[in-house]
């Protein structure tokens, strides 16, 4: 596996890979198992593997949040290399977003789809999102990108740009890596401290019991009883949970109103943000 920082590296890897469907595993680092089950799928689709690892600032609306984020290139590097992965890229600020470009100025259209979950929340988090992803596409040029469904509105958005900007790329859904007690695997959660840690799953156990009430109470007392459900432990504050249709991700008001139903949630666990989501319908 090599260990790419710049850009001039990165071009005389990608040229050894020419011959190969190329897929690719674009990550913020503090890589865990999540991130593993998405290399092992790529490696076993794609005849070589990229991974990105870079804390992407223009994505992140709360400067503190950027700060502590952690980062920890030694660890991710000995993690990903017995999983097959051919490239390991981790560039700088500098070489993603160089003096005298526009990479990290532009403004997409994003279809609508930032309009609701995350984006009232996190102003301007999916445009750098979208500013990253396309820059790290435009380097890695590769054929396949594998993303998580545990970011689904992130995963809804560039599916949409990938097709607008006509990328010739083909984007894999990855179903959410649990732990065993089923919190959905994260970054955040090594922020947890180990109370915060121990209340975690009872977010995801909190989200399943709305499968239960689907049909059976309106959508608005449905998202009601979960936030009650939630912070029924005192060690969770709920941000917000909603049911919203699954292609559009626009929150619903009946349960007949789209075909696929999902419910996605941010909470609270002391000032660490985890969210997570579940199909209903």
């Amino acid at each position: 596996m090599k260990v790419v920082s710049t850009v001039a590296e990165f071009n005389a890897a990608r040229k050894l890979l020419e011959d190969k469907t190329v897929g690719f595993v674009p990550t913020m680092g503090a890589l865990h198992e999540g991130h593993a089950s998405l290399i092992r799928r790529a490696v076993s689709e794609c005849g070589a593997v990229v991974v990105s690892d870079f804390v992407n600032p223009t994505q992140f609306n709360n400067k503190n949040d950027f700060e502590t984020y952690p980062r920890r290139l030694e660890d991710d590097a000995a993690f990903v290399a017995p999983l097959g992965v051919s490239v390991l890229f981790a560039p700088a600020v500098e070489e993603m977003y160089p003096e005298g470009t526009d990479y990290d100025k532009r403004v997409f259209d994003l279809g609508g789809l930032d309009m609701y979950g995350e984006g009232p929340r996190r102003p301007g988090h999916f445009n750098g999102m979208a500013q990253v992803v396309t820059r790290l596409f435009d380097i890695v040029r590769p054929d396949m990108a594998y993303f998580g469904e545990k970011d689904f509105q992130q995963l809804a958005i560039v599916e949409y740009f990938v097709k607008a900007l006509g990328y010739n790329i083909e984007i894999v859904r990855c179903p959410i890596a649990r732990g065993a007690d089923g919190l959905a695997l994260s970054s955040r959660n090594k922020l947890l401290s180990p109370e915060q840690r121990e209340a975690a799953p009872h977010i995801y156990r909190s989200i399943l019991k709305a499968r239960d009430m689907v049909g059976r109470m309106p959508v608005a007392e449905a998202i009601k009883e979960v936030v009650s459900l939630i912070d029924a432990d005192s060690r969770l504050k709920t941000e917000y949970v909603e049911i919203i249709n699954s292609l559009t991700l626009r929150p619903v008001t009946d349960w007949n109103e789209a075909e696929h139903i999902r419910l996605t949630c941010a909470v609270y666990a002391g000032q660490v943000r985890l969210i997570d989501n579940i199909e209903l319908i």
